[in-house]
C-alpha cells in the first residue's frame, strides 16, 4: 500500500457511531470490480461506506457500477471541471493531463462527503483510493 505524502493513515478504526465514508476512487477504463472492492475493502476496513465518487466517465464504467453494486453503494459522479475546483493534498500531472483534473479520489471524497478527509490518497493494485465523512 502506498500513501502519498505521509499524511493520514488509512481509515482502518471505527470512526464513531453514525460515521459512513464516501469513498473516492480514481481508476483507469476498464478496471474491474475485484480490484476495486479489494483496495476499498483494504482502506476502509469494516467502516461503513455511505457512497463511491469518482469521475462522471468512470462512473459509468462496467467494474466501478459492478463494485458499487458489490458494496451494496450508489456511485456519485462528477465533472472534471467540478474535482478540479477542490483544493486537495496531493495534485497528479498524471491525472490532470489524462482526465483534466489534477485530483480524482481525494477532489471526490470530499465533495460527496462533508469536506473532512479521512485518508489522503492510497494506491492499491491500481486503484487510488481516499476517504472522508
Amino acid at each position: 500500500m502506498t500513501t502519498s505524502g505521509g499524511g493520514r493513515q488509512p481509515a482502518t478504526g471505527d470512526l464513531g457511531p453514525g460515521s459512513a465514508l464516501a469513498v473516492g476512487i480514481g481508476v483507469r477504463p476498464g478496471t474491474d470490480a475485484g480490484r476495486i472492492v479489494r483496495a476499498v475493502r483494504a482502506v476502509v476496513g469494516d467502516n461503513t461506506i455511505r457512497c463511491l465518487a469518482t469521475l462522471d466517465r468512470r462512473a459509468i464504467e462496467p467494474g466501478v457500477l459492478a463494485a458499487a453494486a458489490t458494496l451494496g453503494v450508489p456511485v456519485v459522479a462528477f465533472t472534471a471541471a467540478r474535482l478540479a475546483d477542490v483544493d486537495v493534498r496531493h495534485r497528479s500531472d498524471h491525472a490532470s493531463a489524462a482526465v483534466g483534473t489534477p485530483s480524482v479520489a481525494e477532489a471526490a471524497a470530499l465533495l460527496a462527503g462533508h469536506g473532512e478527509l479521512v485518508c489522503d490518497r492510497t494506491v492499491l493494485e491500481g486503484v487510488v483510493v481516499a476517504t472522508a465523512l
